[in-house]
């Protein structure tokens, strides 16, 4: 059980460990599939002191009583998620990815989508943080658009738990630090603005669809289908084995039979997945689903 590790950890360490912040812990987990292990306990605790400040209360075992009785467990459950959820991203984080995405995976995707004659090209950005990964994978799509995809239509799906994380993203408006590893060609094409405060263009953004979702809530994921590509980088990490091999379950269900997955470059499906096979690309790898992938010309199976 989830609270006996923690409280052998702590044990190690000769700390006490409040029982109700062992409470809030496993109910993190069974709602969200994040995974702290018991080194990471002081920074729930003061995620949770964040929150319990916020609502004027004073012991963690009233919190847990607000997180799972009061009227309020919901929306409460869901700002401490978002104390919890806090992620680091950029534009063009990963360019070999976008490049790959680019010259490799989106041709083959059209191509099998051709023969469905299905003319839409599908991507979800889970776990979207700010907004600079889908924005990124729009930027791929519209420069494709004339020549690739003329005619068709395409559209970037991007979620994320945090829901203000979410409402950042739909606003579109970022600082120099995010921008940093993008091109004045991109720069110039798909924002305005200056300084310190760039805008995404109106055609950037209305290729985006922005929600929030739960990659743990089984429903909420059921809604996302038909998907071609699924780019998941730097989430799986905050997952153990049995959480991770859920999530990873429902991205094969989601995807279409040709749908490729992205991780992040930390990040593998070794043990995890068998309904996957690895994809080599020039300096970044993904998964293609449950095939052989030696037909993409400049990719390898492992």
């Amino acid at each position: 059980m989830i609270s006996s590790s923690i409280a052998a950890a702590h044990a190690v360490s000769r700390e006490p460990v409040p029982a109700a912040l062992l409470r809030i812990r496993d109910l993190v987990y069974e709602t969200a599939g994040i995974f702290q292990s018991g080194t990471k306990l002081h920074l729930l605790q003061q995620r949770c002191e964040r929150r319990m400040q916020a609502l004027g209360v004073t012991s963690l075992r009233e919190y847990h009583h607000c997180l799972t009785s009061l009227p309020i467990r919901k929306a409460e459950l869901v700002s401490l998620l978002n104390e919890i959820t806090i992620g680091e991203t950029s534009f063009f984080r990963n360019r070999p990815q976008f490049e790959a995405l680019r010259k490799v995976v989106l041709p083959r995707v059209k191509e099998a989508k051709a023969k469905l004659n299905l003319p839409v090209i599908r991507i979800w950005s889970a776990g979207c943080s700010t907004g600079e990964e889908p924005y990124t994978l729009a930027m791929a799509l519209l420069e494709e658009a004339p020549v690739l995809f003329k005619g068709w239509s395409f559209e970037v799906h991007a979620t994320d738990i945090n829901e203000r994380s979410v409402a950042t993203a739909q606003i579109g408006v970022y600082g120099e630090y995010s921008l940093r590893n993008t091109e004045p060609y991109f720069l110039q094409k798909y924002f305005t603005g200056a300084g310190d405060k760039f805008t995404v263009t109106p055609e950037l953004k209305s290729v985006v669809r922005f929600s929030r979702l739960n990659l743990f809530d089984d429903a909420e994921v059921s809604s996302m289908k038909a998907m071609d590509v699924i780019v998941c980088c730097n989430v799986l990490i905050y997952f153990d084995a049995a959480s991770k091999t859920r999530v990873v379950q429902q991205f094969s269900r989601t995807l279409l039979s040709h749908g490729y997955l992205f991780l992040g470059h930390a990040e593998s499906l070794y043990r995890t997945s068998s309904e996957f096979q690895l994809v080599h690309f020039p300096s970044v790898i993904a998964y293609i689903k449950g095939r052989s992938t030696s037909e993409s010309q400049g990719a390898k199976r492992d």
